[in-house]
Protein backbone atom coordinates (compact mmCIF):
# COMPACT_ATOMS: atom_id res chain seq x y z
CA UNK A 1 0.00 0.00 0.00
CA UNK A 2 1.54 3.34 -1.06
CA UNK A 3 0.74 6.09 1.68
CA UNK A 4 -0.82 8.97 0.25
CA UNK A 5 0.12 12.07 2.29
CA UNK A 6 -1.12 14.42 0.29
CA UNK A 7 -4.34 13.26 0.61
CA UNK A 8 -4.75 12.08 4.31
CA UNK A 9 -3.79 15.90 4.61
CA UNK A 10 -6.52 17.42 3.08
CA UNK A 11 -9.27 15.06 4.45
CA UNK A 12 -8.14 15.11 8.21
CA UNK A 13 -8.95 18.99 8.96
CA UNK A 14 -12.14 17.77 8.42
CA UNK A 15 -12.67 14.46 9.98
CA UNK A 16 -13.93 16.24 13.56
CA UNK A 17 -16.44 18.33 12.07
CA UNK A 18 -19.92 17.97 11.60
CA UNK A 19 -19.81 17.89 7.37
CA UNK A 20 -20.88 15.00 6.06
CA UNK A 21 -17.50 13.18 4.29
CA UNK A 22 -18.22 11.90 0.84
CA UNK A 23 -14.93 9.94 -1.15
CA UNK A 24 -15.73 9.92 -4.77
CA UNK A 25 -13.76 8.17 -7.93
CA UNK A 26 -13.68 6.01 -10.81
CA UNK A 27 -13.62 2.34 -9.76
CA UNK A 28 -10.32 1.03 -8.42
CA UNK A 29 -8.49 4.45 -8.03
CA UNK A 30 -8.01 3.68 -3.83
CA UNK A 31 -10.79 5.17 -2.59
CA UNK A 32 -11.36 2.24 0.27
CA UNK A 33 -7.29 2.52 0.81
CA UNK A 34 -7.83 5.73 1.48
CA UNK A 35 -10.34 5.21 3.88
CA UNK A 36 -8.65 2.32 5.85
CA UNK A 37 -5.59 5.56 6.14
CA UNK A 38 -7.69 7.66 7.87
CA UNK A 39 -8.70 4.95 9.84
CA UNK A 40 -5.59 4.03 10.93
CA UNK A 41 -4.79 7.88 11.50
CA UNK A 42 -7.95 7.91 14.06
CA UNK A 43 -6.52 4.60 15.90
CA UNK A 44 -2.97 7.05 16.55
CA UNK A 45 -4.75 10.21 17.60
CA UNK A 46 -6.47 7.52 20.51
CA UNK A 47 -10.31 7.15 18.62
CA UNK A 48 -11.54 3.94 20.02
CA UNK A 49 -12.43 0.89 17.67
CA UNK A 50 -15.73 0.69 18.69
CA UNK A 51 -16.49 4.13 17.09
CA UNK A 52 -14.59 3.50 13.90
CA UNK A 53 -16.93 1.12 11.59
CA UNK A 54 -16.95 0.37 8.26
CA UNK A 55 -19.94 -1.05 5.75
CA UNK A 56 -18.29 -3.01 2.95
CA UNK A 57 -21.21 -3.29 0.01
CA UNK A 58 -20.68 -6.67 -1.94
CA UNK A 59 -19.78 -6.83 -5.11
CA UNK A 60 -22.30 -7.50 -7.77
Amino acid sequence: MIYRAKYIEKIMPYIDTQFVKILTGVRRCGKSTILQMIMQKLRERGVSEDRISTIHRPIR
